[in-house]
């Protein structure tokens, strides 16, 4: 980018020089105009400074032509990309809204498995008790049996 303002500048400068060798051309055609009216070459010298004034007005002419054409581009390559942002971000929401549902199910999922285990844990527990309940009835009936 930096490259590409460089040679526009330069391309200005260039083209200011040109400008200002027309008006120096233009100041050299107006001097002849003064000096052909002496002797009567005053068509020619008019000629002259309308062909003088003519270029200077078709340089400036092409120069703003250019600048125009610059901004046109820009301003269609700006729209296009504009336009490719407000679809990438569109399809950015979508795949958010995507990934949000699934960590939202893997929530849910993980807990289900928490409350799962929370349970298997109050079998054990249940059957832990009801176990011991049985080895101490019949430890006693062992004990009655033996005595």
């Amino acid at each position: 980018m930096a490259s590409r303002l460089i040679k526009e500048d330069a391309l200005i400068r260039k083209d200011r020089f040109k400008r200002a060798g027309a008006l120096s051309l233009c100041q050299f055609t107006v001097k002849s105009f003064h000096y052909a009216n002496d002797r009567g070459g005053i068509d020619e010298a008019r000629q002259t400074l309308t062909q003088e004034l003519h270029t200077l007005g078709a340089s400036v002419d092409m120069e703003l032509r250019e600048r125009i054409t610059n901004i046109h581009s820009n301003a269609n390559a700006l729209e296009s990309q504009s336009k490719t942002l407000r679809n990438r971000t569109a399809a950015l929401g979508k795949t958010t809204r995507q990934w949000s549902g699934m960590a939202d199910g893997a929530r849910t999922k993980l807990k289900e498995i928490g409350d799962i285990q929370n349970w298997a844990e109050m079998i054990e527990h249940d059957l832990l008790l009801i176990e011991e309940t049985l080895r101490i009835v019949h430890e006693d009936e062992l004990e009655d049996d033996d005595s």
